[in-house]
This record gives structure tokens, sequence and C-alpha cells, in this order.
């Protein structure tokens, strides 16, 4: 009887073991919730009441470069990566530009997953000079919008929706320039679920293996 009991007392503990891992797992395969610039993450259930009133991108109107309008609205029920570029940068947007080709062909035929660019010299990025990049780089109207327009609306958001730059504790205006190599996971509800180096092939990897996260999760 002595033995029975041990033998059971093991099996509980092995159960009480096992279900403590699978917890942790789950854990470490949700991913976080971002709302400011310091990226601090915020672990939360997404059946919490508490995240309706988390921070999501806001709405907003821009035009692509097929000349469509592209809110909020367009993108909803996807999962989005979001960045900021312009055509004629010679430094860092061409790496950053092969890396969302990159994420174009291994989502070319998910309908769940879409690209944005913002060009933050939309005075010189006109629908026209965004076509031809287009053309040029490959970019696919069905999956990647190159977006252009208001300045001070592309502006907010990268600055305050995206947090797509480094908060040093420096005030800026409309008329600093935004300039990052950041790119951003944002979910189906519009929160931020991660900020990558574009710039990185590894940190890409990271961004690939963070989609099929949130896609597994609905």
């Amino acid at each position: 009887m002595k033995w029975f009991k041990n033998k059971y007392a093991v099996l509980a503990l092995g159960l009480l073991m096992s279900c403590a891992e699978e917890s942790q797992d789950s854990e470490v395969e949700a991913l976080p919730y971002f709302d400011e610039s310091s990226f601090l993450p915020h672990w939360m259930n997404p059946q919490r009441d508490s995240l309706k009133d988390f921070h999501k991108i806001p709405a907003f109107s821009l035009m692509n470069q097929d000349s469509s309008r592209v809110t909020e609205k367009s993108l909803e029920g996807k999962i989005y990566v979001a960045n900021f570029f312009f055509t004629t940068c010679p430094g860092i947007c061409p790496q950053m530009t092969d890396n969302m080709g990159i994420l174009q062909q291994e989502y070319l035929e998910e309908e769940d997953v879409m690209l944005i660019s913002h060009s933050v010299t939309p005075n010189r990025d006109t629908v026209a000079k965004l076509k031809g990049y287009a053309s040029k780089r490959n970019v696919q109207s069905k999956k990647w919008h190159l977006l252009t327009g208001d300045r001070e609306q592309i502006y907010n958001l990268g600055r305050n929706a995206y947090f797509v730059e480094e908060n040093m504790g420096i005030e800026k205006t409309i008329d600093d320039f935004l300039h990052t190599e950041n790119f951003v996971l944002v979910d189906k509800q519009k929160h931020i679920r991660g900020i990558y180096n574009g710039l990185n092939k590894a940190s890409i990897q990271q961004l690939i293996e963070d989609i099929k996260r949130l896609k597994s999760q609905g």
C-alpha cells in the first residue's frame, strides 16, 4: 500500500510539473503588448476587458502607389508590418526595402498579412513616384502599400502611434526629420506586438516567427 501511495504521489508531482511547464511555455509563446516609445512590454490576457482601452493604431487616411486610398479599415482583420522610408534615401532605406521584400515573398499568398511603408518625404514621394519605385523594387500592390499623403499625419503616426523613433527625451516637431530603421508588428486588433531592426536579417527572421505566433492565436 505504501508503494502505491508513493507511486501516485510521484505521478501527481509529474502532472503538476508538466502543467507548470505548459503554462510557462504558453507565456513564452505569447507576445507582449506595447503602448509607448520605451517599448516596455505588457503581458496581457487578450480576453481581458482592460485590453479594450489599451493603445491601438488610430484612424488614418493615405494614398498608395496605385492611387487607392488606404485607411485603418483597409487593414481590418489583418496582421501587418509597418515601416517608414523615402524613395531617394541612399542609406538605410534600400536595405529595409530588401528586407520588406523578404516578408512580401514569405506572405505573398496569405491574405491576413500585409505590409505598409510610409514615405517621410511625401511632398516629393508623389503617387507617381511611389508607383515607379514599386515597379523597380517588385512591390506587389496586393501585399504591400507604399503610402504618401499629409506630412503631419505621417509624422504623427510614426512618433505617437507606432513609436518608431528612439525616445531620447528630446521634444520633436513636424520640422524634425523622421528617419528610422525600425519595423513594427501590429495584430488584427491594431495593437503593437513587436519592434524589430529592419536592417538585421536575424531580426527579420524573429519577426517571421512572431507573425506565426500571432497567426496561430487567431
